[in-house]
């Protein structure tokens, strides 16, 4: 079955390469980005884990954890990071779980039940290991996105993602291309009543949509 948005995210106790980690513990409070990829030492991934390196003020300001897995040992991981940092100029101190039985892989459906990994493996027997996964506190999953190999992913529509979910948990919805700052949506389901006394004043553009300051 395909893990869905508001489902609870699978549990599980994993290698890192900074130790041995229990998932929903290691959540504790904090949101989470969870992002995947199928083979290390690998040109595009290497340039994502980089800007993820270099985002480290941002996800702090946003309370926001991040962790990698890639279907590789923990050993390997440890000497890639030796090549993102150099490449990115900054410093990957984010945890990446090693997922070489694929348990982590599958749980969150990137693999089916029956992949393996052959001998002589490349990228292409793990394509589908290409997934972003923002986790609220709740240990929920919220949005989740998936790239082919060829594609790196754009971070600051991530974080823009990110901003979007933790302004949408106080009640309201964002519109197309919104951003930090913007007005907001007020839910279809809240009475123009409610809507007066819970944010104050409010612009009709259409019956079902109204946009208001972001709450604070």
């Amino acid at each position: 079955m395909s893990l869905r948005i508001n489902d609870p995210v699978p549990n599980f106790s994993a290698e890192t390469d900074q130790g041995t980690i229990n998932f929903h513990e290691w959540i504790g409070n904090s949101w989470v980005i969870l992002f995947s990829h199928p083979k290390d030492f690998t040109p595009v991934c290497t340039t994502e884990f980089g800007v993820v390196a270099q985002l480290k003020d941002e996800w702090a300001k946003r309370g926001t954890k991040v962790i990698g897995v890639s279907v590789d040992s923990a050993e390997d991981h440890r000497k890639w990071k030796g090549d993102i940092e150099k490449a990115s100029g900054s410093t990957p101190d984010f945890p990446i779980i090693a997922d070489d039985d694929l348990k982590i892989s599958k749980a969150f459906d990137m693999l089916p039940a029956e992949a393996y990994l052959p001998d002589g493996r490349t990228p292409a027997d793990s394509a589908t290991v290409r997934s972003v996964f923002i986790i609220g506190p709740d240990k929920q999953l919220k949005l989740s996105m998936t790239y082919p190999m060829t594609v790196g992913r754009n971070f600051a529509e991530i974080v823009r993602a990110l901003d979007g979910l933790q302004t949408s948990a106080k009640g309201v919805a964002t519109p197309a291309n919104w951003q930090v700052g913007q007005d907001v949506i007020i839910p279809a389901t809240v009475s123009n009543e409610d809507a007066k006394a819970k944010f104050g004043e409010f612009e009709t553009i259409l019956p079902y949509l109204r946009k208001t300051k972001a709450p604070a």
